[in-house]
């Protein structure tokens, strides 16, 4: 007995110790990477208890507060909501105390930049006591949860659009042969792929000798998408580049699949799937990821972009000759101190806000659990339809990106 305690004792100050190296070699550059392993992290706990923490939940009087004990998956669904509510919070908070920051001369700038070990004690906290709350309350996150959920898929449809312009922006602004024809090879793969897509959507998700024509419409509507995006793109009075149209059409065929996947299994026009009860684990690792790379493009965006995301730039504190004179390494300092903020920090964390309850969503399948006791199935009409109308909203925004500065030419686009 006394050697095991000697041991986990020696376990708990590595542990500590790792923790502290780790967290002291936070730098300033590499804060936003901190953040999102933090996501990350907060992702894989929310999976870890999904499986493991419905045993210790059941015996919780707060949380199974019913006459009749509902099944393990309402349990497995209430745990993840619970940690992705203290996530949310954890990054709300952060997005309200930063607005307003514009220059690195304010104190919360170092807040948001240091402090790394209070605060994943205070995420970890925050995490622990959505464990006490009542079941009303996780109820209530669930709904808003889903608008929620339906914005952080927007804001990603808008960075994307930010991406795909800028790169064309990029590659034509080199004014050189090859990169013209880079640009047409990445179009035409685009668009091979898209067709290539769209081929095997009819073939999963229309069988023959069922009556599919909602599928058959989601499927018609994203080949008409593609077709206006051409039209569009090529259209004389627009002279747009075909790259930005081409990767959009591909996105929104793998929104197609995506909502078309995400139908109930035991629905006759789901041939993928072959009436399996609940999606593969691969299927939901390759979801995860594809969210945890969404969020740090986001963040990353938001870092490096100087219009709409940042910050209006502030006139630099102390400028003009100080009251005392200083040496050079302090001048040095001051000057660095006074420089405006690169990105808007309360944009940053609301991303991961958003980001949060989209995972949850993603790990539920959007269904409605708190206070009902059905079976968890991480598909669902609601996870379909979301998926759809974010196709739609992608193609809306698209094509107005493309007639707005014919339609006002007077203002900057």
């Amino acid at each position: 007995m006394w050697a095991a305690s000697c041991l986990a004792s020696c376990c708990a100050a590595c542990a500590c110790d790792a923790c502290r190296t780790v967290v002291s070699g936070i730098s300033r550059r590499s804060a936003r990477i901190a953040y999102c392993g933090l996501f990350a992290l907060s992702l894989i706990v929310s999976w870890i208890l999904r499986e493991v923490a419905a045993p210790l939940m059941e015996k919780i009087p707060w949380i199974n507060s019913f006459h009749s004990t509902p099944n393990r998956e309402w349990f497995e669904t209430d745990a993840v909501l619970r940690v992705s509510l203290g996530n949310f919070l954890f990054f709300t908070i952060l997005a309200i105390l930063m607005i307003g920051v514009k220059n690195q001369k304010d104190p919360r700038d170092s807040m948001h930049h240091g402090g790394w070990m209070m605060k994943i004690i205070c995420w970890c906290l925050m995490v622990i006591f959505m464990f006490f709350l009542p079941n009303g309350i996780i109820s209530f996150y669930e709904t808003i949860s889903k608008f929620g959920s339906g914005l952080f898929l927007l804001v990603q449809v808008v960075l994307l659009l930010d991406f795909v312009h800028s790169w064309n922006d990029k590659w034509v602004g080199y004014d050189e042969q090859f990169w013209y024809v880079a640009l047409l090879v990445v179009s035409l793969v685009c668009y091979v792929a898209t067709f290539a897509f769209n081929g095997l959507l009819f073939h999963f998700f229309t069988p023959s000798g069922h009556d599919c024509g909602l599928n058959t419409f989601f499927i018609v509507m994203t080949l008409i998408v593609m077709f206006l995006f051409a039209v569009v793109t090529l259209h004389p009075s627009v002279g747009g580049s075909i790259l930005p149209a081409s990767v959009l059409s591909l996105y929104c065929t793998y929104l197609c699949y995506s909502a078309l996947a995400s139908e109930p299994r035991d629905y006759e026009c789901n041939g993928l799937h072959k009436h399996s009860k609940a999606v593969s684990s691969g299927s939901l690792a390759l979801g995860l990821l594809t969210t945890v790379l969404s969020v740090v493009y986001s963040a990353v965006r938001a870092g490096s972009s100087t219009t709409l995301l940042s910050p209006p730039s502030s006139p630099r504190a102390g400028a003009g000759k100080p009251l005392l004179p200083l040496d050079k390494v302090d001048e040095e300092e001051e000057k660095e101190r006074a420089k405006p903020v690169t990105y808007s920090y309360s944009f940053f964390h609301l991303i991961f806000s958003l980001a949060s309850m989209y995972s949850a969503m993603l790990l539920t399948g959007w269904s409605t659990s708190v206070g009902e006791s059905g079976k968890l199935v991480d598909v669902g009409w609601p996870s379909v339809w979301v998926r759809i109308v974010t196709g739609w909203a992608t193609a809306a925004l698209f094509i107005w990106s493309q007639v707005a500065p014919i339609l006002f030419p007077d203002r900057e686009f």
